[in-house]
């Protein structure tokens, strides 16, 4: 595959243009075969912009960490092309701002009482305000305004918000709305394989940079298979979210202290991440077994 890949035509520019005229051919269709004149046709729109910009969100998410864990022509080149896939994401989010500019204008009174939710806007407002400034700086005159540190903590902070907004989105329409379609399933399963790379890439890069060793502690020898049991428990929580989901609700709502966070806060109570939270922790028992180990050889010299 390596020729083929390396061809100008899918590489840089032109893969953005490959991409994004089509993309907006599309949109430019949907819009003439859509009923403008209700909310729900403008709302067709808006979530077809979102299903034509998250495989490219999470495309870039994943760059990186799939490159490190299956080293191979073809994750090069997509860690090569990150930022064309980045603002192909970021024009497909375009199209969604136009829609929803123009539901709110055409059909205020539909927008108002079918989907107006104060902490849903904040959500998406916040991700815009991180979207257009990385898009922004992934020019060189863009670039220019920032500190390389600034540079990166932008982009590894916005695209783990976007990515948490697809995520959980897709997160609440499987287990909690009842009424899924096949996209809803794999844009989740999707999202969840994403973070799922980031995190097994942390977790080589954690025991690559503190190193192997052969013996250690029994509870060294534990870590691991207690940090792959941690992991599986987060994975099944992940996979049925259904069965938790109603108690959780019991449990994290309702107390007057959480009013305020539950009308404005990002995400709050983080009910699509708690598994994730959990297999991050078992990663972290994988990743620093090796450190655990090597500490204590260290302390019996």
């Amino acid at each position: 595959m390596k020729p083929y890949l390396k061809k100008k035509s899918i590489n840089g520019w032109p893969l953005f243009w490959l991409i994004s005229a089509p993309l907006s051919t599309g949109m430019i269709v949907a819009i003439t075969k859509a009923d403008l004149s209700t909310g729900e046709g403008i709302s067709s729109l808006i979530q077809l912009s979102v299903r034509c910009a998250v495989p490219l969100l999470y495309t870039a998410f994943l760059a990186s960490s799939a490159h490190s864990l299956f080293s191979s022509d073809f994750t090069a080149w997509i860690l090569r092309n990150r930022k064309y896939f980045g603002l192909c994401f970021a024009l497909a989010m375009a199209w969604q701002a136009v829609f929803i500019i123009w539901m709110v204008g055409a059909s205020t009174n539909y927008y108002a009482n079918e989907v107006f939710v104060l902490r849903d806007l904040i959500e998406g407002l916040l991700g815009y305000i991180v979207l257009v400034p990385m898009a922004l700086t992934t020019f060189k005159f863009g670039r220019r305004l920032i500190t390389r540190k600034q540079w990166r903590l932008l982009h590894k902070t916005g695209i783990y918000y976007l990515w948490a907004y697809a995520f959980s989105v897709y997160w609440w329409e499987i287990f909690y709305y009842r009424d899924p379609v096949f996209l809803d399933y794999a844009f989740y399963w999707t999202g969840l394989l994403a973070w799922g790379l980031r995190a097994a890439a942390w977790t080589k890069a954690r025991r690559n940079s503190i190193g192997n060793s052969s013996a250690g502690a029994p509870l060294h020898r534990l870590a691991g298979p207690l940090g792959l049991a941690v992991a599986s428990i987060g994975i099944g929580a992940a996979s049925f979210g259904s069965a938790w989901v109603q108690p959780s609700q019991e449990i994290l709502y309702g107390y007057a202290l959480t009013r305020i966070p539950e009308a404005f806060f990002p995400y709050w109570p983080f009910e699509p991440f708690l598994p994730l939270l959990v297999i991050g922790v078992g990663c972290l028992l994988i990743g620093n077994a090796d450190d655990w180990k090597n500490r204590t050889n260290a302390s019996r010299v």
